[in-house]
Formats: C-alpha cells, sequence, structure tokens
C-alpha cells in the first residue's frame, strides 16, 4: 500500500505571522516551518525578527522578514505587496494591559483595541484580498483567548477585544467559505512565555490560576503552536467558524 501523505503537511504552503518576533509569534512560525511551511514574518522590530527568521532558514524552510507596525494599515499594506504569495495567515499581534474598569483611560482602551482588533481586521482584509484575488485556498487564524468566552477582573477591555475577535471569525468564515478560505480562533488560556513568567513565578497568582484549570498547569508555546498547525493544515479542512480553545478546561467550568 502506498503511504498517504501527512494530513498535517504543509510542504509548500507559506504562512504569515504577525506578532512573530517572540513567544507564541516565534513559536507559531517555527511549527509551521517545522511542518513544512515557507513563512514571512512580521513584527516591529528587525533584529528579534532576524533571529527568527535565522532559526526557520535553519530547517531548510524560506523566511522572509517583514518589519512593520501592524496598527499601520498603509505600511503593512505596502510592505505586503513585496512579500510572496500567502497560503495560511496567523493574526497573532496582540497586547493586554490588566486594571480595574474604573482605572482605564482612553489611551489603554485605543492601545488594546488598536492592536487586538483594529490591526486584526485591516491585516485580514489586505491578506484575504489577495488570497482572492490569487485563487488560494487558504487559512485564516486569529489569536483570540479564553477571554474571549468569559469575563474576568482587570481585563474588561481585553476581553471585550478578544469578544470581538471571535465574532469577526465566525462572520468571516461565511463570508470566505465560497473562496475556500477557513478562519478560525485558537484561544489559549495561560501561556508560560518570557512576558507572562514573572508573573506566573509569583506563588499567589500562579495558584489563582491553577485553580481555574482543571487539567492543573499552565500552557507551553508548543500547546498553542500544534492547535495553529491543526487549523492550518488539511486535517481541518472541514474546520471553519470554530474555536479551538487551549485552555486546559478553563472555559468547561
Amino acid at each position: 500500500m502506498t503511504a498517504q501523505p501527512s494530513p498535517f503537511d504543509l510542504t509548500g504552503q507559506t504562512a504569515l505571522i504577525t506578532g512573530a518576533s517572540k513567544g507564541l509569534g516565534a513559536g507559531c512560525a517555527l511549527a509551521l516551518a517545522q511542518a513544512g511551511a515557507n513563512v514571512v514574518l512580521v513584527a516591529r522590530n528587525a533584529e528579534p525578527l532576524e533571529a527568527v527568521a535565522a532559526d526557520i532558514r535553519a530547517l531548510g524552510r524560506e523566511a522572509h522578514s517583514m518589519v512593520c507596525d501592524v496598527t499601520d494599515r498603509e505600511a503593512f499594506s505596502a510592505a505586503f505587496e513585496g512579500a510572496p504569495s500567502v497560503d495560511i495567515l496567523v493574526n497573532n499581534a496582540g497586547i493586554n494591559i490588566p486594571e480595574p474598569f474604573s482605572d482605564v483611560t482612553e489611551e489603554h482602551f485605543d492601545t488594546i483595541m488598536n492592536i487586538n482588533v483594529r490591526a486584526a481586521f485591516f491585516v485580514a482584509q489586505i491578506v484575504a484580498a489577495r488570497m482572492v484575488n490569487e485563487g488560494v485556498s487558504g487559512s485564516i487564524i486569529h489569536m483570540s483567548s479564553q477571554m474571549g468566552h468569559v469575563g474576568a477582573m482587570n481585563r474588561t477591555v481585553y476581553c471585550a477585544s478578544k469578544h470581538a475577535i471571535e465574532g469577526l471569525a465566525k462572520a468571516m468564515a461565511i463570508e470566505f467559505a465560497p473562496h475556500a478560505i477557513r478562519v478560525n480562533t485558537v484561544a489559549p488560556t495561560f501561556i508560560e512565555t518570557p512576558l507572562t513568567k514573572p508573573f506566573l513565578d509569583d506563588p499567589a497568582f500562579m495558584e489563582s490560576v491553577l485553580n481555574q484549570i482543571p487539567l492543573g498547569h499552565v500552557g507551553q508555546i508548543k500547546d498553542v503552536a500544534s492547535a495553529i498547525v491543526y487549523l492550518a493544515s488539511p486535517a481541518s479542512r472541514m474546520v471553519t467558524g470554530s474555536c479551538l480553545k487551549v485552555d486546559g478546561g478553563w472555559t468547561a467550568h
């Protein structure tokens, strides 16, 4: 019997990842490259972006760096014109400023919403338009959060932004299904990254987090990256308009 190709094989595909210079973005880029994809890396700072690109080239994949601010629609659009055609978009760039609802300033509100919602919307609009024009059957994955399904203390704006992303993905899934472009979200719980580690190193904070996770441990970057590879790959060819929660059971309460 002839061996069948793996449904997770991304050989010949190209993935664009925003916020790709560190943490989840870098981890997802590496996982996609390990699955066979070439990558387009997007972030504001060239040096860490090139470090990730070097790791990907060491795997024998192509890596194209796009240094730009995703909140600047015109800058992203101009940079994307010089990028290779993409089959996969991982809309990962995001931010959170935890604080009580009564302390939220217009500046903080705008910062979170501009990156988590506005930038995600217009990056997806620009990439999806090119996919359609080029006849690409692709996959768009928005990085959401468990906070896109529940509420939490000191996260009113973040929760609002991630609930918005969940709605955006569902509407996009319906609109782009005729073009064979699938749109989904990945919703992680607390993931150990260089950014979150100082908080998770606080025993009281870690205890409060673990009390909400039935599996009893926080997530690792590879847990989220594996979900991204699944939604990017032919293995999920019938999955669109869905959310893959990587939350250890947090939202099952």
